[in-house]
């Protein structure tokens, strides 16, 4: 199944709730990037921005922690209502510890890995997990360029974790090359800048919810 997860980090911080209502009933989840300024070399929303999404809207909340110790903050994301919570596997901390610590609160996990870390890498985790996120850019910033080396991950990552399990992209990502990667395997797409950066943000959705479901049917999905 296709999901459409817009990332936050490119709506207008001043009208947050606003932004999201005007989409809110074309996707299917909302992507709130979390950066620390130590992992990735920005600072970005935190606690009280999923708290407040959370009283916000009913949508399922997809946060993405790019953070050097998620292991200290998973609980009070948790608690501040994240339905889903990603981890990075090249954080310093134990990416096995984080993925059980958040099952235990009775959250989805997921995992991420930058363009250029091995697939390899996650494999002892995949049992345990929820969605992996290939990252296609490099974390920090968004408006970013695709960067290729991801599409090859994203076709092995999908056969690693056969068809059930969610995998995600993010970064780079528009109406115009959404199709490449659901065809390489992902299914669950972040964008940012092509939703909230669009004067339409509802006409965005839609297309890139469109050019994704087409590739999607084509049936190219390992």
């Amino acid at each position: 199944m296709i999901k459409i997860s817009p990332s936050l980090l490119a709506a207008d911080i001043s009208r947050l709730g606003e932004s999201v209502k005007k989409i809110e009933k074309y996707i299917d989840m909302l992507h709130i990037d979390v950066m620390d300024g130590h992992f990735v070399p920005n600072i970005s929303y935190g606690i009280p921005v999923v708290d407040g999404m959370r009283k916000a809207t009913r949508l399922e909340l997809d946060v993405h922690l790019m953070i050097e110790h998620p292991l200290l903050y998973i609980e009070k994301f948790s608690k501040a209502g994240a339905d889903i919570i990603t981890v990075h596997i090249e954080s310093p901390d134990d990416c096995a510890k984080c993925v059980s610590l958040i099952k235990s609160l009775g959250k989805k996990a997921g995992v991420a890995l930058n363009p250029d870390t091995p697939p390899e890498r996650i494999s002892h985790l995949i049992s345990d997990i929820d969605m992996v996120l290939q990252m296609t850019v490099f974390p920090g910033f968004g408006g970013q360029n695709m960067d290729r080396r991801a599409i090859d991950n994203i076709k092995i990552i999908r056969g690693m974790i056969g068809n059930d399990k969610d995998l995600q992209v993010d970064g780079g990502i528009y109406a115009e090359n959404c199709g490449e990667v659901v065809k390489c395997g992902a299914n669950v797409i972040v964008s940012g800048t092509g939703i909230f950066g669009s004067k339409n943000p509802v006409a965005a959705v839609k297309e890139l919810k469109k050019q994704a479901l087409a590739a999607y049917r084509e049936g190219i999905l390992i």
